[in-house]
């Protein structure tokens, strides 16, 4: 019984796997190699029978004639399936009908199912086929049902308009099942990217292909889990990436035997870098977006930041300086920040960085047609120039030489023994091993020779002062433009006019040093024409938009003498037309409109820092600056009374000006009259005029602008040297700035009010005043007024009407005819 049990079960088939896309399927570099080595051991695999194993598993194909006689068996089942569903009623129950052949046909009814018996639909099945042979009975039971069918419509019309009513709640109720399956879905792929991350920062090495899944779930409609699994990645990355440039193996190297630890290490490099190219892919896809433009550019300048010497790294640079001068203010700092510690840290790429940044932001100076944000050139500013490239290594060379030359010297007078062979060996063997090792330690910390960093700092810095002179020369040809076209309603760029100027201003002075001298004095008519230059035409006076305004011209004298300071020695050249500007741009600051803070740089450098100054000059100077001081507020006034006492403890003769004589004593000049509107200093006469601004600016009511006018003021003419104030006008302009805002005057009036409230309060019983009698003195007063004035009027009636006839009378005297006397003495 047994066998024959065993015989009769039939054995399955083996299912199939599931169909998998060839594109999906990935081999690893080990299966591969595996394969290739024993290939002869897989000769079996071509032999096998696949048709026998798929007739087995899925089955033999059917043909056309299969498939016709599976539907007409189909059939056939369905029609018996039918007979057995049809009964014959008893023929007790209901009467036979006799046909014309003399046979006796019984009524069939269909089955009728037990869960079904409520059900309308399988009720009307189970009506008679032939209505005809229905007895009154039935006809009576029928006409019953169909009433009570009726009512129960009838009944269940309000129901549907409940139910009407009721489906806006059902509305809201599905609006909230979806909220809350969207929150339990984001929930989810949060959690999911959190068990990746730590996976992938535990063991990044077994773990590596889980990148791909969290790179997978970028893909999703929703916007916070997109920017959530950017965000997780990148800090996967900046754990995950190693301190060195991955470099894949070459098709010689792998087909060398190598370790399994080996081939370990290349299988995760290989993985993490495809995974951070298709990152990076994506990032530069979404950075085009503008609902992921700051998530996509956070993530590129910090992976920058953070790893400048793995792969793709001049992607990332292209990216960060391409937004640079971008409108949005979050990505252009991030931009900033990010190329400012590339400069400020080149110990991490070892400057090849700060170079290629340096001719990519040339590159979009020159094709933007400078007009860019200033910020893309202020990140100049933070590279440094070291002069002193090479230096310690020229130095313990020679330390070297020098101490070599000492032992061959002793050796020879001392005639020590010579060494054996076997310590000569293991000296170079030492030696060797050294050079080794300092040579992959200078390829592993990324530092150049001096060699490379010199080449390296011309090359920055040719490519920086191109760009200097390119914003220059483009200054210079708009101005030359705007003054000869009559037409001065031409719309400036995004940033301004001229946006790259006082950045390009900034940097000229601090690098002048780097300068050549062939290119100085270039460098300085460039200055004298800018500086000359004023934001109003002089044929048609109105401002013209493309001119310089006065903060850019005080930049301009600043940079000239920041210029002549560094190559004092190596320059002749005379800076009288920009103290010229300097006096004339005193007079067209505006402070809502002008930088304060330049102006304060410019008074001192220009005046308080110079030591060697005309009489003449710092006279017209300090007239000048007491007059600006009166016109302006806090700070401006502060500042310039500051370099005005700095002028006045300099120049001792210029104190003549505190006198109160008119005309400056002694020393008044050729200038006898003071010209304020002059526009040379040399030639205003200041000698000529009183300082009576610092009367005036000692009522100021501020208390420290009315101290240091009276300080000015009371200042000894007959001293021949005093202490010079340590206070600059930077720090006085920077400090009452700050004073301003929180300074408030001593209000007078709140002192009279109160007084008035004691001598209320003193004096309560005070008389009512009579409003008749006031009005009738007022009108009094009024009457007397008048006559007054109606008296003067008819006096100089009869003034004038006298002078009229005495004018008519001295004209009669001279027409009369001459007498006869007179005749006859001619």
């Amino acid at each position: 019984m047994g066998k024959s049990r065993r015989k009769e079960k039939v054995v399955p088939p083996p299912q199939l796997p599931p169909d998998v896309k060839e594109d999906e399927i990935e081999f690893s570099d080990e299966d591969v190699k595996y394969v290739e080595e024993n290939k002869e051991y897989a000769r079996f695999v071509s032999r096998i029978d696949t048709t026998a194993i798929n007739r087995q598993c899925v089955g033999e194909p059917k043909t056309v004639e299969d498939k016709y006689e599976e539907e007409r068996s189909k059939k056939k089942t369905h029609e018996e399936e039918k007979e057995t569903n049809e009964i014959q009623v008893d023929p007790v129950d209901v009467l036979p009908v006799k046909t014309l052949d003399g046979q006796l046909h019984y009524r069939t009814v269909t089955k009728r199912s037990k869960l079904a018996g409520d059900d309308p639909v399988e009720a009307e099945e189970d009506v008679l086929e032939d209505e005809n042979i229905l007895n009154k009975s039935q006809r009576r039971a029928k006409a019953k049902k169909s009433k009570k069918e009726a009512k129960k419509q009838e009944k269940e019309v309000p129901k549907e308009i409940i139910q009407e009513e009721e489906t806006p709640q059902a509305a809201v109720l599905a609006e909230v099942k979806e909220e809350l399956s969207a929150e339990e879905t984001f929930e989810n792929k949060k959690n999911r990217l959190a068990e990746l991350g730590m996976q992938l920062l535990s063991d990044p090495e077994a773990n590596i292909r889980s990148l791909k899944e969290m790179l997978d779930i970028s893909k999703d409609e929703n916007t916070k889990i997109v920017k959530l699994c950017l965000l997780s990645v990148l800090a996967v990355f900046k754990d995950i990436i190693p301190g060195y440039r991955i470099r894949l193996p070459t098709e010689k190297e792998l087909e060398m035997k190598v370790s399994k630890d080996v081939k370990k290490t290349r299988f995760y490099e290989s993985n993490l870098l495809k995974a951070y190219k298709s990152y990076l892919q994506k990032l530069m896809a979404f950075e085009r977006q503008s609902v992921y433009n700051q998530v996509a550019n956070r993530c590129i300048c910090t992976l920058l930041d953070a790893k400048p010497h793995f792969n793709y790294r001049d992607n990332l640079l292209i990216a960060v300086v391409r937004n640079i001068s971008s409108p949005d203010e979050v990505v252009r700092r991030l931009c900033c920040s990010t190329i400012r510690s590339l400069f400020s840290n080149e110990g991490k790429h070892g400057g090849e960085l700060t170079v290629q940044a340096v001719r990519l932001i040339a590159d979009q100076v020159k094709s933007q047609n400078c007009q860019l944000h200033p910020n893309s050139i202020e990140v100049f500013m933070s590279i440094r120039f070291d002069e002193d490239i090479g230096k310690r290594d020229r130095e313990e060379a020679n330390k070297k030489k020098f101490k070599k030359n000492d032992k061959r010297n002793n050796q020879e007078e001392q005639n020590q023994v010579q060494e054996n062979e076997r310590k000569k060996s293991n000296r170079e063997m030492m030696s060797k091993i050294r050079d080794e090792v300092n040579a992959d330690y200078k390829g592993v910390t990324y530092e150049p020779d001096a060699m490379e960093r010199r080449k390296m700092q011309t090359v920055t810095l040719s490519a920086v002062f191109e760009t200097y002179f390119r914003i220059l020369r483009k200054t210079m040809y708009s101005i030359g433009e705007s003054s000869t076209e009559e037409d001065t309603t031409l719309n400036p760029g995004a940033f301004g006019p001229h946006p790259l100027l006082a950045p390009c201003l900034d940097g000229l002075a601090k690098f002048t040093q780097q300068l050549d001298l062939d290119y100085i004095g270039d460098l300085m008519n460039y200055l004298k024409k800018l500086a000359s230059s004023s934001s109003v035409s002089t044929n048609s006076k109105k401002k013209n938009s493309k001119l310089l305004t006065v903060s850019e011209r005080l930049r301009c004298c600043l940079v000239a003498f920041k210029v002549m300071r560094s190559n004092l020695n190596a320059l002749n050249v005379d800076l009288q037309d920009f103290f010229v500007q300097l006096y004339n741009l005193l007079l067209e600051y505006r402070p809502g409109r002008d930088s304060g803070e330049v102006l304060a740089e410019s008074l001192k450098i220009m005046l308080c820092d110079d030591r060697h100054q005309d009489m003449q000059k710092a006279a017209a100077f300090v007239k000048r600056l007491a007059t600006f001081a009166l016109c302006f507020g806090c700070a401006e006034s502060m500042s310039a009374l500051v370099t005005l006492k700095n002028l006045l403890q300099r120049n001792v003769k210029c104190r003549n000006l505190l006198e109160n004589d008119a005309g400056g004593g002694s020393v008044s000049g050729s200038i006898l009259k003071y010209q304020p509107y002059a526009t040379d200093p040399n030639l205003s006469g200041a000698f000529a005029s009183v300082l009576w601004e610092l009367n005036l600016l000692t009522k100021h009511y501020h208390p420290a602008i009315s101290t240091m006018a009276s300080t000015i003021s009371n200042m000894n003419t007959s001293q021949n040297q005093t202490f010079l104030s340590a206070v600059t006008p930077q720090q006085a302009f920077a400090d009452y700035s700050l004073v301003k805002e929180s300074f408030e005057p001593k209000n007078e009036s709140r002192k009279l009010n109160n007084k008035r409230k004691r001598e209320s309060e003193e004096d309560k019983d005070v008389p009512e005043i009579d409003m008749v009698e006031l009005k009738k003195k007022l009108k009094e007063n009024f009457t007397i007024l008048r006559g007054i004035k109606e008296d003067e009027r008819v006096r100089m009636e009869l003034q004038f009407e006298k002078k009229k006839t005495t004018k008519k009378q001295s004209n009669v005297a001279k027409k009369k005819p001459k007498s006869p006397k007179s005749n006859k003495r001619i």
